[in-house]
């Protein structure tokens, strides 16, 4: 990396370069627009600003709640369903495929049926899929052309373990993404963040191997969480979610060692456990579940 990219800020044709290189990574057709953002949390935040009025709004959750409290925020009217049939009733649909915390994926032919429906009200089917780089048969990418109600957030820190770069992109043929790009300005992403992102997302290789290297060790954490009595319910290959009646007995003891997860109020027997980073975290891991083996 040269000392430039931290002296100046990015080239419009280093940005364009950056979001050519995403175009190769998901597999997206050459006349979808694509934008990079700073982390799809700024999409996130951005996108309930960009439409006008006050829209109905149906999440498909339990999900994690930035979508709900951004929508929300702008003044939209924000319900969450279980129910995949109420999606197709919104303005505005939003799934998070493959979801986070349970993994649970919506397949593409239900995410175009429901875009088809909201767009007959003018409305916007948006899939965040900031998981979906570890099971590419869930991503609506191929769907853009023959959908243009289809709005695709993409997460370029999860699956590279670089979330600390805040990097992500939006992907549509909808008239939204023109918006967004406007609204975020000149210099969406910092010039280590465009020089990184080129050099990831075209290296196919790394991204074979990688997608082995996580579904190897998510089996690894399975095993280790059935042994402490848990029983696997979701998750992708990049997190687990693990259910236990002594789940905040768990929690607790896990934080005492230092390792966090994540509990959730609407479920008390569950938790959320990412991949540990190493095999001496995997085995601390196992040191602190001592004491609830089956």
């Amino acid at each position: 990396m040269l000392p430039d990219t931290w002296a100046r800020l990015p080239e419009p044709e280093a940005i364009r370069e950056l979001e050519s290189a995403a175009r190769y990574a998901y597999s997206a057709a050459e006349a979808t627009n694509i934008v990079a953002v700073a982390g799809s949390d700024v999409a996130i935040s951005h996108l309930p600003r960009l439409i006008n009025g006050c829209r109905r709004v149906v999440i498909l959750g339990p999900t994690y709640a930035s979508h709900a409290e951004a929508w929300t925020a702008a003044g939209h009217d924000v319900h969450t369903t279980q129910d995949i049939a109420d999606l197709a009733t919104a303005d505005i649909a939003l799934v998070v495929n493959p979801n986070n915390p349970d993994g649970r994926v919506l397949s593409v032919d239900n995410c175009c049926a429901i875009a088809d429906a909201v767009a007959e009200r003018g409305g916007l089917m948006i899939v965040d899929e900031a998981f979906c780089d570890v099971m590419l048969d869930a991503s609506v990418v191929s769907e853009l052309a023959r959908c243009p109600a289809l709005v695709v957030l993409r997460s370029f820190g999860k699956f590279y373990g670089l979330a600390g770069l805040r990097l992500g992109f939006v992907l549509s043929q909808n008239p939204v993404a023109d918006l967004l790009r406007k609204s975020i300005g000149d210099w969406p992403v910092s010039g280590p963040a465009v020089w990184i992102g080129r050099q990831a997302l075209v290296d196919g290789h790394w991204m074979i191997e990688t997608r082995k290297t996580l579904a190897d060790a998510a089996a690894d954490l399975d095993h280790r969480l059935r042994c402490a009595g848990c029983d696997i319910i979701g998750g992708t290959s990049l997190f687990r979610l693990a259910k236990h009646e002594q789940a905040a007995d768990i929690f607790d003891r896990l934080a005492q060692a230092g390792i966090l997860v994540r509990p959730f109020d609407y479920a008390p027997n569950w938790l959320r456990v990412g991949l540990p980073p190493s095999k001496d975290a995997a085995e601390r891991l196992s040191s602190a579940l001592r004491g609830f083996e089956v």
